[in-house]
């Protein structure tokens, strides 16, 4: 591709040939240059057993390419056409209640199936012959969104795989037997043939074979990623391959490891309609996006308004698509893809919006998507570029899988709200922010906060100590470096992985009532919610004490200086750590603005400032030199982002930051 790329899924299978002829018109008008197609056309591809099919979408591709339109050829392997179902149905996915699901959605196929595996790697290998070398091929995109809606599947072909994976894993049932901590309620296993998949129980399961069996299920389903990929990689050698990920918003897939296979990063975001501060759940998720892939990455699916699935589906605000496109550009995505290309008269997804509207092209949103092609024609200069960012956040699927198993010491654990709470602080303080695995070279960087690291290895811990003690800052976040890989408690007193970096121990977790709250001194305001405990400082500095609850007098906020760096320790939940974080950020050396509104999205990239308003009124920037790539305005000292509008600056001066390199995953957990 040469610039951004610019279009979306394209299913032109639902449309007749007038529709389909008018389809290539409107996509040179908007400046489209890449489209997804055969997604979800597994049945039209292979309408029975072994007899392919594709001269309806010969001529879809070659109109395509006539039309200087590449093509992002999709394997359908998520909608498994009735077909194969009524021949195979023990491939059908069970529930963890033991409810084997019905036909008519999509993931509708065991990863585990034989048969399964067999067919999609038949259909890769024949899609990937007939279209080797045609010259609109640009990028395989394998699949659709692993792990949504199917994540888990407990049936009896789960069963079977589950224990080659553990037999792989531990080799023999002593070590098993140890990792899973099985003297605990008479568990010990025998045999391999006496594990079972995690099932639906009447009281709590073995929390350590629950977490080995999301880090199953997340690895059955990569296998099926590879098994394609892998026949697509030696047909056409020369055409990347990918699987459009969900970041933020897939917990069941670990994304760590799944960053290694594909040849791009490609992410999915739709914004939470009902959240006023949604555009910041879209810059938390096109972070991690860019941090996955080390660099540039492709937005593969948004919307230009509604969605269909949540409870109040409200189309964007004037300007909202226009925003939330160029900040996932700013944020390193190469690409700014929507699905769907032209909205479906029928399905499930009829009322979700699309770049063609139901109203069709005399309507606002058509206006809007023919105005975005310009503004991404004049921003080809970012494609390729990297953002840089002097502060991190860690983020483990593991940690997140074991956090919010049952029985932990509060319902009000949950892995999102630490992390959200955290990203948005520094969003609002104008920080921009990478995010990396604990176990991941943090060099790079002045701050690594880390908001729920429940789960952390022994190697993780190891890491984080030397980061500090060569001279990086540490925030840490209350219930964190508890227990290790297996779920089970580090030796000695809590926080045990953490401890010594952290220079304190807790005696004992004191969990808040609903909606109570604990106020904390010195005077600033703040009041703890959730969680307040019982800290021993050994070596750490107090900063903050509870002045009131279950641990009044005693420490809430700490500082421990080790080697040539410090760690930061907050014992309780506050909804806004921005008074915590900015002693970290300043005894780190974090530059940020000080006196932009918290509206205001700024950002830079590859010698670019993104300058993104989200308020209804007009924003001045101080200390802007440079051309305005978008309204080719000339800036000498300051600029204003118009109310609702986007502002980038081909600056005048160098970029500042660390350079980063491509992020590595930690070791596999067990």
């Amino acid at each position: 591709m040469r610039g951004i790329a610019y279009g979306g899924d394209y299913n032109p299978e639902q449309w007749p040939e007038e529709t389909r002829r008018e389809d290539l018109r409107l996509m040179r008008e908007a400046g489209v240059n890449l489209v997804n197609v055969g997604i979800f056309g597994w049945v039209l591809m292979e309408p029975a057993p072994g007899a392919y099919e594709f001269g309806w979408l010969d001529e879809i591709v070659d109109r395509l390419h006539a039309s200087g339109v590449q093509v992002g050829l999709g394997t359908p392997t998520a909608a498994p056409p009735a077909w194969f179902s009524r021949l195979y149905p023990s491939s059908l996915p069970v529930t963890r209640e033991g409810h084997r699901i019905g036909v008519g959605g999509r993931e509708s196929a065991c990863p585990s199936s034989p048969e399964y595996r067999e067919a999609t790697a038949g259909l890769a290998a024949a899609l990937a012959e007939h279209y080797a070398g045609h010259p609109a091929l640009a990028l395989w995109h394998v699949h659709n969104e692993y792990g949504a809606p199917l994540g888990e599947c407990y049936c009896d072909n789960s069963v079977e795989a589950f224990r080659r994976w553990l037999r792989r894993t531990y080799q023999d049932l002593p070590a098993l037997n140890d990792a899973w901590g099985t003297t605990f309620w008479g568990q010990r296993y025998t045999a391999w043939e006496e594990i079972d998949a995690p099932r639906a129980n009447h009281t709590v399961v073995n929390p350590a074979q629950r977490l080995d069996f999301m880090r199953f299920t997340s690895d059955e389903h990569l296998d099926c990623f590879r098994l394609q990929r892998d026949i697509l990689r030696r047909l056409t050698p020369s055409v990347p391959v990918t699987t459009n990920f969900m970041t933020t918003n897939c917990k069941s897939m670990d994304y760590w490891a799944w960053a290694r296979e594909v040849d791009v990063v490609s992410n999915d975001h739709y914004l939470t309609a009902e959240r006023p501060d949604n555009h910041i759940d879209l810059a938390m998720s096109a972070d991690l996006a860019r941090s996955l892939a080390g660099g540039p990455w492709m937005l593969m699916e948004h919307s230009t308004g509604a969605v269909s699935w949540q409870p109040r589906n409200i189309a964007k605000r004037p300007g909202e698509m226009r925003r939330n496109s160029l900040a996932h550009v700013a944020r390193g995505s190469d690409s700014v893809l929507y699905f769907q290309w032209r909205a479906s008269r029928f399905g499930a997804e009829k009322f979700h919006s699309a770049m063609v509207p139901q109203a069709g092209a005399d309507s606002g949103v058509w206006r809007d998507v023919v105005g975005l092609g310009v503004d991404l024609a004049r921003l080809g200069g970012v494609r390729g570029g990297r953002v840089r960012a002097e502060v991190a956040i860690a983020w483990d699927w593991q940690s997140w899988w074991a956090l919010e198993l049952e029985w932990r010491p509060s319902v009000d654990l949950a892995y999102r709200e630490r992390v959200d709470a955290y990203y948005q602080a520094l969003w609002r303080s104008h920080v921009t922010v990478d995010f990396v695995h604990p176990a991941a070279d943090l060099s790079g960087y002045r701050l690594v906060v880390a908001p729920s690291l429940y789960l952390l290895t022994e190697a993780g811990a190891k890491n984080l100590r030397r980061y500090v003690e060569a001279g990086g800052h540490l925030f840490v976040s209350y219930f964190s470096g508890i227990v290790d890989e297996h779920d089970a408690v580090h030796a000695g007193p809590y926080p045990g992985a953490l401890r010594d970096v952290l220079g304190l121990s807790v005696e004992e977790f004191h969990p808040l009532r609903e909606n109570e709250t604990v106020p904390l001194t010195p005077g600033r305001d703040l009041a703890g919610r959730v969680w307040s405990e019982r800290v021993r400082p050994a070596g750490a500095r107090v900063l903050w004490r509870f002045a009131a609850g279950p641990d009044a007098g005693h420490p809430a906020f700490t500082r421990h200086d080790l080697g040539a760096g410090a760690a930061w320790y907050l014992a309780t939940g506050v909804a806004d750590p921005r008074p915590a974080l900015a002693e970290a950020l300043d005894a780190a050396g974090v530059e940020r603005p000080r006196d932009l509104p918290e509206t205001l999205e700024v950002v830079r990239r590859a010698g670019h400032l993104f300058l993104i308003n989200h308020a209804d009124e007009p924003v001045t920037v101080p200390g802007v030199t440079g051309s305005g790539v978008l309204d080719g305005a000339e800036y000498a000292g300051a600029a204003t982002v118009p109310a609702g509008g986007v502002t980038v600056i081909r600056e005048r001066r160098p970029d500042r930051g660390p350079r980063r390199s491509r992020p590595e995953p930690g070791p596999r957990a067990g």
